[in-house]
């Protein structure tokens, strides 16, 4: 027995037969069976009604002739004809295109159709898809005078009439979409037609609209695309088909970077139909289905291939910075305690912490080119050689042949720049064996040169201006065993005396180069500050983990046992010392039993030591993960997610940057510049699409006093002159200050 139905009809609908009631409210049409809503669409979407009431007289909510008398004007014959339709061809075949007649012509039906439409406030865009005619058909019609239009006001209709639609309205309209098919889902006709798989993707459309949350994004677009957010798109990164295209997932993913929206979840907390508004769309995705998208995109793509392809780019397009790289680890904390990974000591930390390290690399203006992940690491030296350097030697631009090479024994392809871990003979021998030049910090310096021997330099600044130092150089060699490698020092001589020693095996450099690259590696520890605090640069976005081929070799734990008790031993055996040593040079007599004692503690403990050091020379020191028990194999993180997510929180930090360049000319530090772009793309702004000149105005709201303003014009006349279109739309983006 089917169950029952509570009869509630909703206020003001229109109820046919004894279940059924249609609500006809602001520009869409709700089915209602009993107090249930059933199925929705706008008030112009044909396919969606012969759709809705062929599904209901399948499904026997309602009769053909309950429906002829209802008033909705719909002859008996032609109901039927909709079942049949349903029943043989499937749900599908009311969105399906109408089939091509060969040329582009438009009846006078189809013309009246398509002008009732336009004057209804629908897109031409979204009317040739309603009306199932050809986009660029519907524009000659309409320039040809056989489709009439509303009267021209210079921009396209919509909700909001010449004004555009205000925040409260927005909002209204998005909380009724609720009890549809989500908030802010205001347009079903393409959610429905992206469900049943009748279209590839939604079309980016912007609505005319005042004070939209987060609309200064806008002007980050420019910038982001020119560092390549959407260079992958086809070749790297791809989505099924579905409502939100991969274009629109990548963009997505750079504003959220801009607005310091740090992982999904904080889409909880922004209104989904403004963020939606600012990318051309009715709402963003849910968490859920970000999430669902970021994994189809790193998983069925390539995005370690699409990094690699981004970071040549970058280097070709600044070549004389590319030639210096600085290299340095980054260790990832992981918290959790699902995923068992290595530890690693985390010097920001002081303590020894599960995690990733991530080896970065980056120009001398912080930049960053790519970076290399890795859950269990040798070291800077293993991963530069074996990882990073046969990358570097395939993308750095401008390297010299190798007949230059041969005919200059002093001459470098490029520089890479390092701590002090880096500080060895052996790395810098192996660099130097492929004509790469290396700068670093020396370790363990005792000697002091003369003061009489420094002298008062100007040292250049990478990215512009200078420096004075007090400089000394000499030509030395960096020595390990009967080995050695000729270098050029330089020390630089500070205010207290202290002397800071630099190292090269670039020598064709002089000293003030040196120095200068050397001390401007600063800005890749303010690069990893600053993306920890703003970007989230630690933050997961794929949970669980995934195993380490077994090949790869780890720290044997009982070698690293052992290695600790030799510690412990030595550090009680010193401390027996100090406290006898302390005792005899008291000659007060003393406890000659408790000194005795303490002798032969010392004498065990230097046998038992000796011992511990003879199991440790006999255990490897490195094993397979493949040969430990399975609970104690480390695991790694999900490594692509993380890699695309990184990706596009390089090209949004490189995009910011960019934008504080046009910025720096007109504020007087870098801070108060940077500031200022970061309140631009969280301020509001009004949008104002002219589909006549295929344009979009982007009107950014105010700032907080009248020099940000001049500074923030100023900008945004430099965006507005770079002629940048809508990567979809092709609209022309245009960028004023209300």
């Amino acid at each position: 027995m089917p169950q029952l139905l509570l009869q509630g009809f909703p206020d003001g609908a229109i109820r046919i037969g004894s279940t059924l009631s249609v609500l006809k409210k602001e520009g869409r049409v709700t089915y209602f069976v009993g107090s249930d809503s059933y199925f929705s669409h706008t008030e112009t979407d044909a396919a969606g009604q012969r759709f809705a009431l062929a599904t209901l007289l399948a499904n026997g909510h309602v009769r053909a002739s309950e429906v002829e008398v209802s008033g909705l004007g719909i002859a008996h014959r032609t109901l039927m004809h909709w079942t049949q339709q349903l029943d043989q061809k499937g749900p599908g075949s009311f969105y399906a295109p109408r089939p091509g007649r060969g040329g582009a012509v438009m009846t006078p039906e189809e013309a009246a159709e398509c002008g009732r439409l336009l004057a209804s406030g629908e897109t031409i865009a979204g009317v040739a898809r309603l009306a199932g005619v050809g986009e660029s058909t519907l524009r000659k019609a309409v320039r040809s005078g056989r489709v009439l239009r509303p009267a021209a006001t210079g921009v396209s209709a919509s909700p909001g009439g010449a004004e555009g639609t205000t925040k409260s309205e927005r909002g209204r309209s998005d909380a009724r979409a609720a009890e549809g098919m989500g908030t802010a889902c205001t347009r079903a006709d393409e959610r429905m037609a992206a469900a049943l798989g009748l279209m590839k993707s939604a079309l980016t459309r912007f609505e005319r609209c005042r004070d939209v949350d987060l609309g200064g994004l806008l002007a980050g677009l420019p910038a982001l695309c020119g560092n390549g957010l959407l260079s992958g798109l086809g070749r790297h990164l791809s989505l099924p088909n579905g409502f939100y295209s991969a274009l629109h997932i990548l963009i997505i993913l750079g504003f959220m970077a801009l607005a310091r929206i740090r992982r999904p979840e904080g889409l909880r907390h922004v209104p989904p139909g403004e963020l939606g508004k600012v990318v051309g769309l009715d709402r963003v995705p849910e968490v859920r289905t970000l999430r669902e998208k970021i994994a189809l995109l790193a998983d069925k793509g390539t995005p370690e291939k699409w990094l690699r392809e981004l970071s040549r780019t970058w280097m070709e397009a600044d070549p004389q910075e590319a030639g210096y790289l600085y290299v340095d680890g980054h260790v990832r904390v992981y918290h959790g305690s699902g995923v068992l990974l290595p530890r690693r000591y985390v010097s920001r930390e002081r303590l020894c912490l599960r995690g990733t390290t991530d080896y970065w690399i980056n120009d001398a203006l912080g930049r960053p080119f790519f970076v290399v992940s890795k859950a269990v690491t040798d070291g800077l030296a293993a991963t530069l050689l074996e990882e990073i350097v046969p990358e570097l030697l395939a993308s750095v631009p401008s390297q010299p042949s190798e007949a230059e090479l041969a005919a200059d024994p002093l001459l470098h392809r490029f520089v890479v720049i390092f701590d002090r871990e880096g500080s060895t003979h052996s790395l810098f021998s192996k660099l130097w064996e492929k004509r790469i030049g290396a700068i670093t910090y020396r370790k363990a310096v005792k000697d002091l040169w003369p003061e009489s021997e420094f002298s008062e330099i100007e040292v250049p600044v990478p990215g512009g201006g200078a420096t004075r130092m007090k400089l000394a150089s000499r030509s030395t060699v960096l020595s390990a065993d009967d080995a050695s490698i000729p270098v050029l020092e330089v020390r630089r001589l500070t205010q207290t005396g202290h002397q800071t020693a630099i190292i090269t095996t670039a020598r064709r450099l002089n000293s003030p180069l040196v120095a200068g690259r050397m001390f401007a590696r600063w800005c890749q520890e303010n690069f990893f500050g600053y993306m920890m605090q703003h970007y989230d640069l630690d933050g997961l976005v794929q949970y669980g983990g995934e195993e380490i081929p077994g090949t790869v070799q780890v720290v044997n734990p009982a070698w690293r046992t052992l290695e600790k008790a030799v510690k412990d031993h030595s550090r009680r055996i010193r401390k027996l010392h100090a406290q006898l040593g302390a005792a005899t040079l008291q000659n007060d007599g003393g406890d000659i039993q408790s000194r005795a004692e303490r002798l032969q503690d010392i004498q065990r403990l230097e046998a038992d030591t000796a011992d511990l050091r003879l199991q440790r020379r006999n255990t490897p020191k490195k094993v397979t993960l493949a040969s430990l028990p399975e609970n104690e194999r480390p695991r790694q993180l999900v490594p692509l997610g993380k890699m695309l997510t990184d990706t596009i929180k390089m090209i949004a930090y490189r995009a910011e940057t960019a934008l504080v360049g046009l910025l720096r000319p007109h504020l007087a530090k870098e801070e108060e510049a940077r500031a200022l772009v970061r309140e631009l793309f969280v301020s509001s702004a009004d949008l104002e699409p002219n589909e006549s000149e295929n344009t979009l105005t982007v009107r950014i709201h105010r700032m907080a006093c009248p020099a940000h303003d001049k500074a923030m014009s100023a900008l945004l006349a430099d965006l507005t002159q770079t002629a940048f279109c809508h990567p979809e739309t092709g609209a022309r983006l245009i960028y004023e200050l209300a």
